[in-house]
């Protein structure tokens, strides 16, 4: 069994947000060269791309929004009219690649064909809420990643930990009251997307399942690695999830263009043996990782490098 598995398909590139924007087709390649440079690739496990239906889909998202999303990329539309999501007429195979991608890895991770697994993904998606498309997002991939595992595979508690330097509103309200997802955040404030205060806990059977740690400009190793390890560990002890999701948001790396956070590649690495603790004393060590944000092209390869290789230890 190899520890690690990696999926990467080359699909995702063709979703083209247009000249100049910062989540470009660039940035799968600058992960998959330094991953390849860094000699990690050939000792992961590549899996392929499930196919994935609408009935996967509906999974998390409402099928009139489907219907909106996949008709106005495919028809031309420069933008979601659901939010600030540039498209072009391939974004739709793309998003179907980026979640076939995540269902692979929760395949071959619960299957136990690998221990854990990190998707080069995109467009990212913890923005996409239910009816949303928005913020680069068009399809929630660590959402559907969850909702598959529960539903293919019997898994009940799933921890969604999200470090990208943006708050995942979409994964919040996807399962602001549902219990059996306990998703937490470390992220900008006041920034982007204007979500995520400390006081959304959840509500109904979600209630104390949702925890948010809003940070301000210039937090870094201190803040943000002593939120996991003071907050998220004691609360997956009472939680005790069944599987570890990352939305591995690189964007909260010190230099990035669209965030102000100061972690370095050492802290993601830190990060990373801090979700495989917690995947280990709750889960059998099963984690999965999705890519999210990340801006600065160099940065985000380094970073997602020393977190692979985190995970692969």
């Amino acid at each position: 069994m190899a520890r690690t598995a990696f999926v990467a398909d080359p699909v995702c590139k063709e979703h083209d947000p247009g000249y100049g924007h910062p989540e470009n087709p660039k940035r799968f390649d600058a992960v998959h060269t330094a991953l390849t440079q860094s000699g990690l690739t050939s000792k992961m496990a590549a899996l392929e791309p499930k196919n994935v239906s609408t009935d996967d889909l509906r999974l998390v998202h409402d099928r009139g929004y489907l219907r909106l999303a996949e008709s106005e990329i495919v028809g031309g539309a420069a933008q979601l009219s659901t939010g600030d999501t540039n498209i072009n007429p391939r974004s739709w195979v793309a998003a179907l690649r980026a979640v076939g991608s995540a269902f692979a890895a929760v395949d071959a991770v619960l299957t136990g064909a690998a221990k854990n697994a990190f998707c080069l993904v995109r467009p990212p998606g913890h923005h996409a809420g239910v009816a949303r498309g928005m913020g680069f997002c068009v399809l929630n991939n660590v959402a559907l990643a969850a909702r598959y595992a529960q539903r293919r595979h019997g898994i009940g508690r799933v921890l969604i930990a999200d470090w990208d330097v943006h708050h995942g509103n979409g994964t919040q309200e996807i399962f602001y009251e549902d219990g059996s997802v306990f998703f937490f955040s470390t992220h900008q404030w006041p920034w982007y997307p204007g979500t995520g205060r400390a006081h959304e806990t959840g509500a109904g059977a979600g209630k104390n399942t949702t925890l948010n740690c809003p940070l301000p400009a210039m937090s870094g190793r201190t803040e943000i690695v002593g939120a996991f390890e003071e907050k998220l560990s004691i609360a997956m002890e009472s939680f005790k999830p069944e599987l570890v999701l990352i939305s591995a948001g690189f964007d909260s790396r010190v230099g990035d263009p669209l965030g102000h956070f100061l972690l370095t590649d050492d802290d993601f690495s830190e990060l990373t043996t801090l979700l495989r603790a917690i995947a280990n004393r709750h889960a059998n060590g099963r984690v999965i990782s999705l890519l999210e944000g990340g801006y600065s092209l160099t940065g985000l390869a380094s970073a997602a490098t020393a977190h692979v290789a985190a995970l692969m230890a």
